[in-house]
């Protein structure tokens, strides 16, 4: 699928865990872990809204459009 959550950095930048987005969002951290592997199929516009409150972040930071067959940037050095 050519839309990637990137939830993990996010959290990465922000030094939090799943555990603590999950105490904070309100939302259980199997439904988290599935937005962050990839695995959920849809985001309600109010979980969406929670997570960048917490996180101090934008939509655009969270989700990814990626066409098929680009490839992924490479990882951050340092």
């Amino acid at each position: 699928m050519p839309i990637l959550i990137n939830l993990e950095t996010m959290l990465a930048h922000r030094s939090m865990t799943l555990t603590e987005l999950s105490e904070r969002v309100g939302i259980t951290i199997a439904n988290l872990s599935n937005l962050k592997t990839g695995k959920a199929r849809a985001i309600r516009f109010t979980t969406l809204d929670a997570i960048c409150a917490v996180l101090d972040c934008q939509p655009g930071d969270l989700i990814e459009y990626r066409p098929h067959g680009t490839r992924p940037p490479p990882p951050p050095r340092g």
